[in-house]
């Protein structure tokens, strides 16, 4: 009966819960919106939010239901490429345009280009000398801006990501109309900075944020890694911290200059009641020695992240430990060739209980290596996020198989992926023998990036057949041409339904084949409610990992 009430619309505010669950699944949400009126208009909003940086794969014609949206005027530009009106829908049940919430400059480029692209194989589009292509996605890139600025949307999350002069020239255009339209980026919650050159437009940019937005809640800025112009920018970086009223979560990264009046606005700011989440990224601490005077100042902050970092030593680390406002060193991801042990260790051992995030990316294969994991094992329960892609020996990787007993209760995401030149038989064998039986009942992701052999895969597809994968990923490196590991994964894992994503990418010499282009495999695993994707759609790396999990 509760289950009918459900379906037939009985239960509004139950079935919005519920809609609102499967808010990132959108092959879910696409099933949702042809169940009835109600649940069609409850989940059109969240397909709706941000098409744009959509992961997983899909067409881009859905900027042609944007376009239909703009003035005669502006579809008359259109039609010097050759674009006409019956390219666009004549009519729309709903108003799609109001319901974007985010923005990256970065992904709306790369989708105009594949739509261009799209559209060109289908003759729509042509262009002349005077009307380059470079045109034709400058006068999108604003048209789309202009659309959702009229229909007055309340933007929640806005990327500036520009890497190149030809970019901000595409950003320019949409940038005169936000100038223009202050209210547009009023009340943006989520800032992301990220930019490898300087322009005047970027200049400009950080101006304006510092003057029209205080309400932001998370600040990720990139910064560019070249000393041009460095001091104007680290200043206006430093009034944008000031000029915030409720800000929570700041990640700082790519610094190509000292981080010394960023880190001290943090403690003249108003947001000393507010920040509870520092991360810092690809940052160089060689001379930043200003982490007591700022963080004995932060009265709330909860947690700070060590990702990918430099200069990991003991003048630094002595910093950390000796702050005295309480803090949790939530993830350390390890990158340096050559790292100081004996200091990582005394961090490990202060704030290793509270661990959640741990990785290390180094070709270091030294005895000191050993300690370090053996701290790990020794203080690390709560681990999450584990991350292993290169130079494990069997020494090592033994002791992280202890490491993932250690914490298996807590493991949501494992990363074991070798790098091309690590790839080792013998490794390879010993981890998918031993690995299958020493994980959790439930993970949300597995990668595994190995040179495999069919029957150690089969052990260990049996030794782990009582867990589920949500996303399973496998590289695998071929030792020989003709070997498919696919008859093991459909018996074990289609047939029994481990798994709901799965992407698997095989390399043989300078050949790679990825099972998402092989339809007719795809539609097979389909059958079972297993979804196969690219591989590097689904691949998380670590820009991914700090998007989805802390901004």
């Amino acid at each position: 009966m509760a289950c009918s009430k459900i379906f037939s619309g009985d239960l509004p505010e139950l079935i919005n819960e519920i809609i609102q669950y499967f808010r990132h699944d959108y092959k879910t949400l696409h099933s949702c919106i042809l169940v009835n009126k109600l649940w069609c208009r409850l989940a059109i909003p969240l397909l709706w939010e941000d098409p744009f940086s959509i992961k997983f794969p899909k067409n881009y014609h859905f900027i042609e239901i944007y376009l239909r949206n703009l003035n005669d005027n502006d579809k008359t530009k259109l039609n010097e490429y050759g674009i006409n009106d019956d390219l666009f829908p004549s009519n729309t049940l709903f108003n799609y345009p109001s319901y974007i919430k985010h923005l990256d400059t970065r992904r709306i480029n790369n989708s105009i280009e594949n739509w261009e692209a799209a559209i060109r194989a289908l003759q729509y589009f042509n262009y002349s000398v005077q009307n380059t292509l470079q045109d034709f996605i400058k006068l999108i890139y604003r048209s789309l801006f202009l659309i959702f600025i009229e229909n007055e949307v309340n933007l929640h999350s806005l990327e500036v990501s520009l890497y190149s002069h030809q970019g901000c020239k595409y950003f320019d255009g949409a940038f005169e109309l936000i100038l223009q339209n202050p209210n547009f980026i009023y009340n943006i919650k989520n800032l992301k900075l990220d930019f490898y050159i300087t322009a005047e437009t970027i200049t400009k940019l950080l101006t304006f944020l510092n003057s029209n937005c205080n309400s932001i809640s998370s600040l990720y800025f990139l910064f560019p890694s070249y000393k041009d112009n460095h001091s104007t920018i680290e200043k206006s970086l430093s009034q944008i911290i000031n000029s915030q009223e409720s800000l929570r979560r700041i990640l700082l990264g790519f610094n190509g200059f000292p981080l010394y009046h960023s880190l001290l606005s943090l403690k003249s700011s108003n947001c000393l009641n507010t920040l509870n989440t520092i991360i810092f990224y690809y940052v160089n601490f060689k001379n930043i020695i200003v982490l007591n005077e700022v963080f004995n100042q932060l009265n709330v902050l909860e947690s700070i992240h060590i990702i990918y970092c430099y200069s990991l030593n003991t003048k630094f680390i002595q910093q950390i430990i000796n702050i005295i406002k309480p803090f949790k060193l939530k993830s350390l991801l390890l990158i340096e060739e050559i790292l100081e042990i004996e200091p990582l260790e005394l961090l490990i051992q202060k704030f290793g209980n509270e661990l959640e995030d741990f990785g290390i990316n180094v070709k270091n294969n030294s005895q000191q290596l050993l300690h370090l994991l053996e701290s790990v094992i020794k203080y690390c329960y709560k681990i999450k996020f584990l991350y292993l892609p290169v130079g494990l020996n069997n020494q090592k990787i033994n002791l992280v198989f202890n490491l993932i007993e250690n914490i298996k209760q807590n493991l949501n995401y494992l990363l074991i992926d070798v790098l091309d030149h690590y790839y080792d038989d013998h490794l390879s064998s010993n981890i998918l023998q031993n690995l299958g039986q020493i994980l959790p009942l439930k993970l949300e992701y597995l990668n595994l990036g190995l040179a495999i052999n069919g029957n150690d895969l089969e052990i260990f597809l049996k030794n782990s057949q009582n867990t589920f994968i949500r996303k399973l990923l496998i590289r695998n490196k071929k030792k020989e041409e003709n070997e498919d590991i696919l008859l093991y994964i459909k018996e074990y894992i289609m047939k029994k339904r481990r798994v709901k994503y799965l992407a698997i990418l095989e390399n043989f010499h300078e050949k790679s084949e990825d099972l998402f282009f092989l339809k007719d495999k795809v539609k097979e695993f389909e059958l079972y409610g297993i979804q196969v994707l690219n591989y590097y759609s689904l691949y998380i790396d670590i820009n991914y990992f700090i998007n989805e999990i802390y901004l």
